[in-house]
């Protein structure tokens, strides 16, 4: 039977998992990124976001090539900034932050976002992003 003990260190062991794959993004470490995701990884983003035309991503290689390659294309700088992980039970973990980017038109924005993950096993299985999406289309559509 599962204690409450355990259910501490899962937690625990599951915001560790979602620190490490913030820390190699920040580095520009993609392939370690992708090496967290489960290989069914069901990844969503905020409706209303340009990204979300083909959600939900299936896989990592859905990930890449529909939300980071695109992001890296349209940006010059893409930074996520005061991350704060909040311990969740049942392999949740949610992240609060904020989105410091430049897109390659030339405007800047800082939007309020929030993560939420889902874990199995040490990888992540899946991914929903809220976000300020006006903020997002202000500074990618118009």
């Amino acid at each position: 039977m599962k204690t409450h003990e355990d259910d501490l260190k899962i937690a625990t062991q599951n915001q560790a998992v979602i620190d490490l794959l913030y820390k190699a993004f920040a580095v520009g470490d993609i392939p370690a990124v992708l090496g967290m995701m489960d290989s069914n990884i069901i990844w969503n983003e905020a409706e209303g976001n340009a990204y979300a035309d083909s959600n939900p991503y299936k896989g990592p290689d859905a990930v890449l090539n529909g939300v980071f390659a695109r992001i890296g294309e349209e940006h010059e700088y893409f930074n996520l900034k005061d991350i704060e992980l909040h311990e969740m039970f049942n392999d949740k973990v949610l992240a609060t932050l904020r989105y410091d980017a430049k897109t390659k038109k030339g405007k800047t924005y800082n939007a309020q976002v929030a993560h939420f993950w889902t874990l199995k096993d040490g990888k992540v299985v899946a991914f929903q992003q809220y976000v300020d999406t006006k903020k997002l289309h202000d500074a990618l559509i118009e």
